[in-house]
C-alpha cells in the first residue's frame, strides 16, 4: 500500500465488512447523526439527565464495537501483536462509546420528549 487514500481506507473497510454491511453501517450513522442534530435544534438545549443517562451506557457501546469487529475480523484477543493494534481497539472501543451514548440520547429524546431538568 503505497498511497494513504481516502479510497483505499473504504476498500479496506468494505474488505472486512463486506460493502453491503459496511454501507448500511454508514447509513445508521449518518441517520443517527441526523437525529441528533434534529433533537439539538428541536429542544434548543440538551438534556443533562438524559446526557448522564448516555453517558452511563458508554462501555456498552465501547464493548458492543469492539466485540462486533473481533467477530468480523475472525480476531481474537490472542492475535493483537503491538501497540498498533492495541491502538486501534482503542479507537474502535471510544467510537463505540461515543456513538452508542449518541444513540442512546436521541432514543430518549425521542420517546421521552422534551422535559424539563430538575
Amino acid at each position: 500500500m503505497e498511497d494513504f487514500t481516502l479510497m483505499t481506507l473504504l476498500a479496506v473497510f468494505e474488505e472486512i465488512f463486506g460493502r453491503g454491511l459496511f454501507w448500511a453501517m454508514v447509513a445508521v450513522a449518518v441517520a443517527i447523526t441526523l437525529g441528533y442534530v434534529y433533537v439539538l435544534v428541536r429542544d434548543r438545549a440538551m438534556s443533562m439527565r438524559k446526557f448522564l443517562l448516555a453517558q452511563l451506557s458508554m462501555p456498552i457501546g465501547g464493548v458492543a464495537a469492539v466485540a462486533f469487529v473481533m467477530m468480523m475480523t475472525n480476531s481474537g484477543f490472542a492475535d493483537i501483536g503491538g501497540p498498533i493494534d492495541w491502538i486501534v481497539l482503542l479507537g474502535v472501543f471510544v467510537a463505540g462509546a461515543v456513538g452508542f451514548a449518541i444513540l442512546v440520547y436521541v432514543v430518549q429524546s425521542l420517546v421521552r420528549g422534551k422535559e424539563a431538568d430538575i
